[in-house]
């Protein structure tokens, strides 16, 4: 009956309906109205694993942000506070990006100052230094009490890490092909996002009293102190994002050890083919009955 009393009242969140019924609606805008446009121009249509990944996506995000996990995350329990974050940040993100197709991205991205935002900050070095550095901020007591206090500071930080994370993750399986990095470059970045969000870890989980006076309220839901919820908080930071992102790391690094198709190493310098031929791109040669292309 306590647990019961202590569960959030059901709450309509409004804003993130329409926020979701504009993600799906845009997205069958694209599908119906800007594909035909883009294959009729000799692109790739939209592939079935594509659409896979944006449903799923756009699932994940809802079930993120709407009840009962976002009034659990901002009203009760930080520790679910967390597992919204690795969800907003670690899984949303990557699942959308392989969602879009290269020509969507560039339409998305454009020719413009917003080119040149993203060409920069989606680099491994500045996008690992924002994500971390606003990862850090972001659980600093001040933020995380006041985004509490106050809405437009809580989708703020919401927006913040999730638009860095879209940046870092952009490098390791972003639909662009020149701002993706060589396998071993995507663990590194992959090793680095994995190892800062340790350090606000550690201190939730080793901490004896209070680090967030936000929630030290009552009444508490499933019988949790607040010490008990900020350790449980260090743990799905320390240990789901470490594992979550290790485990990445591992499918990067066998499918590069054993050469799967798609992973192909940046070709540096020139062929020749056959007929005499120059040719920059490799990937612009056609397979044709006769010699090999010689290096």
């Amino acid at each position: 009956m306590l647990a019961e009393s202590a569960f959030p009242p059901y709450q309509p969140h409004l804003e993130v309906w329409l926020l979701v019924a504009a993600l799906a609606g845009l997205a069958v805008y694209v599908a119906r109205v800007i594909q035909p446009k883009a294959v009729a121009a000799g692109h790739a249509p939209i592939t079935l694993h594509q659409k896979v990944w944006f449903w799923s996506a756009l699932a994940v995000f809802w079930v993120a942000t709407d009840y009962p996990i976002h009034d659990i995350a901002e009203l009760r329990l930080y520790s679910v506070h967390m597992v919204q974050h690795f969800l907003l940040t670690l899984v949303v993100p990557p699942m959308m990006l392989m969602a879009t197709p290269t020509w969507l991205a560039r339409l998305v991205i454009g020719g413009g100052a917003f080119r040149r935002f993203v060409y920069f900050w989606a680099k491994p070095l500045p996008a690992v230094i924002v994500y971390n550095l606003l990862i850090a901020a972001t659980h600093a007591s001040p933020v995380v009490n006041n985004s509490i206090r106050y809405a437009w500071l809580h989708y703020g930080v919401h927006t913040l890490i999730v638009f860095s994370s879209f940046l870092v993750w952009m490098c390791i399986c972003g639909p662009i092909p020149e701002l993706r990095v060589a396998p071993p470059m995507k663990m590194v970045v992959l090793f680095l996002m994995s190892v800062i969000p340790t350090i606000p870890a550690s201190f939730l989980a080793a901490a004896a009293g209070v680090i967030y006076q936000g929630y030290n309220h009552g009444p508490r839901l499933w019988g949790v102190d607040i010490t008990d919820d900020q350790q449980m908080a260090g743990v799905v930071m320390k240990v789901l994002t470490g594992f979550y992102l290790w485990t990445i790391i591992a499918v990067v690094f066998f499918r590069w050890a054993f050469g799967e198709k798609g992973e192909r190493q940046q070709f540096r310098g020139k062929l020749v083919t056959a007929d005499g031929q120059v040719v920059d791109d490799p990937g612009a040669v056609e397979t044709v009955p006769g010699p090999d292309p010689v290096a």
